[in-house]
């Protein structure tokens, strides 16, 4: 089973809206602060999708 491929750039967004996470600076839309993990990469990834950064499709559900 192939992994899922992310451009380096796309990965260093993630990084860069990781460590906002971590030090507590990281807002969500509604300009609440984001306490999940989850949710961060999922700013991450989107982020990186709005630039234009190659970002493999989700996995749909069954």
């Amino acid at each position: 089973m192939a992994t899922k491929k992310y451009s380096d750039k796309a990965q260093e967004k993630v990084g860069k809206v990781m460590k906002e996470f971590k030090e507590g600076k990281l807002k969500s839309g509604s300009g609440d602060k984001v306490t999940s993990r989850k949710q961060a990469i999922a700013i991450g990834i989107s982020e990186a999708k709005e630039e234009g950064l190659k970002v493999p499709k989700q996995k749909k559900s069954k």
